[in-house]
Formats: C-alpha cells, structure tokens, sequence
C-alpha cells in the first residue's frame, strides 16, 4: 500500500540530509511500530506520507512515493488526507476550533455530512471524552488534548492512520484504551496503522511488524517477535525493548535460564519464567519515614483552584487540598489526565492564583510573594518544552534570566549549564527546532539556571526514547546534590519506580494516595481509582507470587538469593 523507493531529503537551509535513501514497502491492514532514538529522522519519514513534505515544508526531496500505485507527489495534500490521517507530535497545532465538539467534527462538516453531530459524539465517546464535548479546548489537560487531535483523524475514517507518539502525554488508562481502539480499527476494519512509538510495552502488545531508523536510514523492517529479540542492536540505536524481554536477556546472560526466544510480553514472560523460584524481603519505608522529620518546604492549606466557563459554572481543578512538600524530597506526582497535577505545579511558581487557600513557601506567604521572588526558589520545567525557548539560540535562552538578574558570572555559569547538559554542540541552534531529546535537555538547563532549591518537572520523559529518558533519570539522580528537592509530575511510571522516594496521587483535583511506592503499587483500589498501570515488571512478580520487584537489578538480586 505505501511504498518508498530511494528517498532522501534535506531541509531548507540543513547542512544535512534528514533522510537518506529510504526504500521500504509496507503492506495493507499493517500495524507497525516505527522506531529509532530522539533525530533519527522517524517525523520526517511519516511527514513525507501525507504530503506535508514538500507541500508545506521547502527542502531537496528525491526518490518516488507511493500510496496504492499512485505517486503522492502529484497529489495534493487535501487529497491525501481522505486516505492517510494523521497525528502530529505537536498536536496542539491540529486544534483550531473553540470547542471540543466543534474541532473533533471540523472534517466531517466540511465533507457536508448530515449526521456529523452523532458521528463525532460516538468517537468522542470511545476515547472518554464525550463528557467534554461543550468544553473549551483550552480547558483541557495536555492528554486530553492529544485525545482531542485523534478523534478529529478517526471521525474521517482514514484507511491509513499515522501516529507520532500516540501515547507520550496520556495516562496508562487512556494509553491503553487507545491502543485497544487502534488494534480493532487493524483487525476488524483492516486500517493501515503507523505509530512513532517509543514505549515498547505497547509495541510487544499491539504491533505486528517494526521498522528501525537509526542515522537517518532504515536499519531493518522486520515481524515484532523477531525484531525485539535484537536487544544489542536495538538498545545501541536508543530504543529499549520491553522490561520483560530485557529481564529474560539478562536471565540467559547470568545464567539463570539456557538461550531461548526472548518473551516480549506478560503472557510469554510468565511461561519464560515457568521452574523459577523468586526471593524477596519486606520493603523498607525508612526513606519516606525519614522525610517526615524535614522542615517543610511548600504547604498547601485547603487550597481551591478554578477556571472560569463562558456562561457555566467555574470548573474546580483543585479541591481542598492540604500536602506538604519537605526539603530534600523526590516526589512523583501521578494520576490520570485532568487530574490537577500541572495546575498544582503552576500554583507553586504563581503561573496561577487559587480560588482560596493558603500557600507557604519557605516559611513565607508564597500567595503574596512576586513571580521573580519564587523562581529564585523553584525552577519550573513545562510539559512542553518547547514553551521555554524565548531567544534565537539554547545559549542565549540559558542566559536569559541570569542576565535580567544581572549576574556577574552569567558566562561562565551558562557555559558549566552547556556542558552539563551536553548542548555545547548544539548552543547557538533555536531550541524550537531541536529533537525531542535535545530540547528536554535544554529545558533542563534553563530550569535550575538560576540555582533553585527545588526544581519541579512536568512530564520529564514525555516524547523521549528510552536511552534518553534513563539520561533523563539519570540526570535527576545528578541534580540531587546541588538541588534539595525535586518534584515531578509524570505518567512514567517505571521513571517513578526508578527514582522517587515518595508518590502522590491525585483524582478529581484531590489527593488519594500519598506513600513510597511499596504502599502505592500494592494498593489496586488506589491504582484503579486513579487510571495507573502498574509497571510490568511489578506485575510480572505479583503473578509469580513475590511481593513487588521494581527494577532489574532487584530481580537479578532476587535470583541470586536462590540456591
């Protein structure tokens, strides 16, 4: 059905090509996982189907397209777009009208179908958000938005439908939910899918074949089961096979099971892990018990958060929350979309005012201190990054408040941040125009620019392949030696295993859950309530009857325990 043969492309004004002879075929009623690291050229790849390249964006295309015979170069873009939809990774971009119904049935109404109202309340529905419909869009949290972008594409009923990062900013509730919507619009409607994915979990799960860009080139196009046995390759391209395939490596490599396919899901994992025994100790809560004596950092007293609706009634984002953040915590905030984790994190910085409530930040009055007051205290990185970016260059955008606080030593201390960061290469690029990596990083360095004593994060590893998101965890780790207290807001939930010491839970603008992450996993009530799935390998133990098992260090030093 689509079929690329030696196509290359260099954008406008790029000293490089972004794509560099790509020739691959791929088959009707598909469901394939494209993947390779942050800049392997994967937007590009899916940009050249749908005739956005070269139509709206100028640059040296070379090499024939094809789209069920027919060369997508004489088509147009408008024309294209009844065969292919498409979800961008900035897929903000796609929302054009005020309100939700209104944008998800845009498409359908300038086709002139009569029953487009029904139509879209049906697809509104099947991705949980048919109770939103006369919202505003810019009432809505980053996922829902993201929800919002896909059922524009599915109300027009695409025979191809092209994903970039489907899942990076949506609860595992609704993440799952999608996948489930795309596997039975593949084996029940025969729809073509695309997904630029960098979760493997849902590639093991869902996907019947990948494709591997790694430099700009197509590596390989191969069957999942068959692709994700090359643990070696993929992980040296940046991308990071499933947890349960990456134990079983692990298992083979010491020892603790002869050579086999690897299994690249739960199912497979369990007969894989048929005959082994597991030991396991009580969990401590040492960390989180010890925090408790810390002199508190920011307090929230019954604080209220609304926004208000054009004739409705004010919609409440935060309830009557009471939390207190302790100097020297890592704190993960999770739960499902809306929840009011990134209002409550703009609350802090006073990006927002509460409805009511006190705030006390540093034993001071945080609701009456002025924004610049706080930001020597807390640095704010924003779920998307690129809103941070204000200069023509990362270097300047790094010096930025530096300089409006007229600090001496700005040079010095943005190029320290520069190498840090592992931006000298790349210091005088916009950072609107930087991979999603790249500009993750560069977030990074503008956020403790200014030395705060607590850095919050909103969505670290959102749009990250895996290597750079354990750069990311790694790089969170670093940053607690000059950083006391950090907290951040995420649906990464191996992330959240990996690296905090304490988890919040929020529902409905409210705390459910607060506990290290022993107390929080082992608590489905909690975990269903709040639209979070646990890790795999977290599930993987509890089938097997070991209490929770978090990383694969500590099932390596489970297995050893075993005589």
């Amino acid at each position: 059905m689509i079929k690329l043969k030696n196509v290359s492309f260099t954008y406008a004004d790029a000293p490089n090509k972004a794509l560099n002879d790509l020739t691959v075929s791929i088959p009707k009623g598909s469901f394939v996982a494209i993947v390779g690291d942050n800049g392997a050229g994967k937007s590009t790849f899916c940009k050249l189907l749908n005739g956005i390249i070269p139509h709206f964006i100028d640059g040296d295309l070379t090499g024939a397209i094809f789209l069920e015979g027919e060369e997508i170069r004489q088509k147009s873009p408008a024309t294209i777009a009844k065969k292919i939809g498409y979800v961008y990774q900035d897929f903000e971009n796609q929302i054009i009208r005020p309100k939700v119904l209104d944008d998800a049935s845009y498409g359908l109404l300038n086709e002139g179908e009569k029953n487009y109202e029904a139509m879209t309340l049906e697809v509104l529905a099947t991705l949980d958000l048919a109770h939103l419909a006369d919202e505003y869009v810019w009432q809505l949290s980053g996922g829902q938005k993201h929800l919002l972008a896909l059922a524009g594409v599915l109300v027009m009923a695409p025979e191809i439908i092209v994903l970039d990062e489907p899942v990076a900013q949506l609860d595992p509730f609704h993440a799952n939910k999608i996948y489930e919507n795309l596997a039975y619009l593949n084996q029940k409607l025969g729809k073509t899918i695309l997904v630029i994915e960098h979760n493997s979990e849902f590639i093991g799960r869902y996907c019947d074949s990948v494709l591997l860009m790694k430099e700009k080139q197509i590596s390989w196009f191969l069957p999942t089961k068959m692709a994700l046995q090359k643990v070696e390759e993929l992980i040296n391209a940046g991308v990071y096979p499933p947890q349960v395939t990456l134990l079983a490596h692990e298992m083979i490599k010491k020892g603790h099971q002869k050579s086999r396919l690897l299994p690249i899901n739960q199912t497979e994992a369990l007969d894989f892990m048929s005959g082994v025994s597991l030991y396991s100790s009580s969990p401590s809560k040492a960390p989180l018990d010890q925090s408790k004596r810390r002199m508190p950092f920011i307090e929230f007293k019954k604080m209220t958060i609304t926004y208000p609706r054009i004739n409705e009634q004010p919609k409440k984002v935060i309830d009557q929350l009471d939390l207190t953040i302790r100097q020297g915590e890592k704190i993960a905030i999770i739960g499902n979309n809306g929840a009011g984790k990134s209002s409550l994190m703009k609350l802090c910085v006073g990006l927002i005012k509460p409805t009511q409530g006190q705030m006390i930040l540093d034993q001071l009055d945080g609701l009456q201190m002025k924004t610049e007051e706080i930001a020597e205290r807390i640095g704010y990185v924003y779920q998307n990054a690129e809103n941070m970016f204000i200069e023509d260059s990362i270097e300047k955008d790094i010096a930025f408040s530096l300089k409006a606080r007229g600090v001496k030593d700005y040079k010095k201390r943005t190029q320290r941040l520069l190498e840090q960061f592992d931006l000298i290469e790349i210091r005088n690029r916009d950072g609107r125009l930087l991979s999603g990596g790249q500009m993750r990083r560069a977030s990074l360095a503008i956020g403790i620019s200014l030395e705060p004593t607590c850095l919050l994060l909103d969505e670290p590893t959102a749009s990250l392949d895996l290597a750079t998101r354990k750069k990311i965890t790694q790089t969170l780790k670093s940053l607690t030696t000059a950083i006391e207290t950090i907290v951040i807001a995420t649906h990464d939930m191996q992330l959240v295993c990996e690296w905090a010491e304490r988890i919040i839970v929020m529902n409905n603008g409210q705390i459910v859950g607060d506990g290290t992450r022993e107390e929080v996993f082992n608590n489905p009530i909690l975990l269903k309530q709040a639209g979070i799935q646990i890790p795999e390998l977290v599930a993987l133990s509890r089938k097997l009857g070991s209490d929770a098992i978090f990383s694969i260090p500590q099932w390596m030093d489970c297995l050893e325990e075993v005589k």
